[in-house]
C-alpha cells in the first residue's frame, strides 16, 4: 500500500502511523521517481555486480566511459545508495574502537539450528522491474529453509523490517534467535526494542555486501 493513498477500513493516520512505527510526516511523503536514464543504469549495473560483485563506482564510471555513457562518480555513488549495494572487497577493520550503540556478536558461528522457528535470518534484496525497482524485505527459517515471511517495499526503511517481523511473529510465534546484517535498517532503536520485547537473541552478520 502506498504511503498517503489508503488506509485500512476506520483506522485513523495516528493509529496506523503508530502501528507502522513511522512518523506522520512519512505518510505524506511522495518519494521521488527515478529517471528512465538512471533506472537503465541501474539495471546494468546490478547484472554488472552479479558477474563482478568487486566492481565499484571508478570501475563503473570506466567501464560506461569506454561504452560512451557519460557519468561521474557521485551519480554512480547515489545510485549504489539508492539500490542498497556496494562492492565486495577486503577492507580495513574498524569495528574497534567504534561508537556503535548496538554490538552484538554473531551466534550463528557456534549454535545450529535443531528445529524449525529456533533460529531466523533476514535480508533485504534490491530487485530490478520492467518500469522501475522495488526493495523486498524477507525472513527465513534457518532450519527449514522455509519462507517465513516477505513484504515489497519502494524504499529503505527501518519500518518496513519491524512491520514484517511483528507479521511473522503473529503467525508463527517468535524464534529464539534472528540474525540479520549490520546495515542501518537493523541497527536501529525500534528493531533493537522489538525483538528485545519478544526476548529474541539478536545475531549479528558481517556489514551488509550485497
Amino acid at each position: 500500500m502506498e504511503l498517503g493513498k489508503k488506509l485500512p477500513h476506520e483506522m485513523s493516520i495516528n493509529h496506523f502511523c503508530g502501528q507502522m512505527h513511522i512518523c506522520k510526516s512519512r505518510f505524506y511523503y511522495d518519494p521521488k521517481k527515478e529517471s528512465q536514464a538512471n533506472l537503465n543504469l541501474m539495471k546494468q549495473m546490478d547484472e554488472i555486480l552479479l558477474e563482478h560483485p568487486a566492481t565499484g563506482v571508478q570501475n563503473f564510471v570506466d567501464l560506461f566511459h569506454l561504452h560512451g555513457l557519460k557519468v561521474n562518480h557521485k551519480r554512480i555513488s547515489r545510485l549504489m545508495k539508492v539500490m542498497g549495494v556496494e562492492c565486495i572487497y577486503p577492507q580495513k577493520c574498524l569495528s574497534k574502537g567504534s561508537r556503535t550503540k548496538y554490538v552484538y556478536s554473531y551466534l550463528l558461528r557456534d549454535i545450529k539450528a535443531k528445529h524449525p522457528n529456533q533460529i531466523w535470518s533476514t535480508n533485504i534484496s534490491y530487485i530490478p522491474m520492467g518500469r522501475g525497482f522495488m526493495y523486498l524485505y524477507t525472513i527465513i527459517d534457518v532450519y527449514s529453509r522455509f519462507i517465513v515471511g516477505w513484504r515489497p517495499s519502494n524504499d529503505l526503511s527501518a519500518s518496513n523490517c519491524i512491520a514484517l517481523l511483528e507479521e511473522c511473529i503473529s503467525k508463527h510465534g517468535a524464534p529464539e534467535i534472528i540474525n540479520a546484517d549490520q546495515g542501518c535498517q537493523y541497527t536501529t532503536e525500534g528493531w533493537i526494542k522489538c525483538l528485545q520485547e519478544h526476548h529474541i537473541r539478536i545475531s549479528y552478520g558481517r556489514q551488509r555486501q550485497m
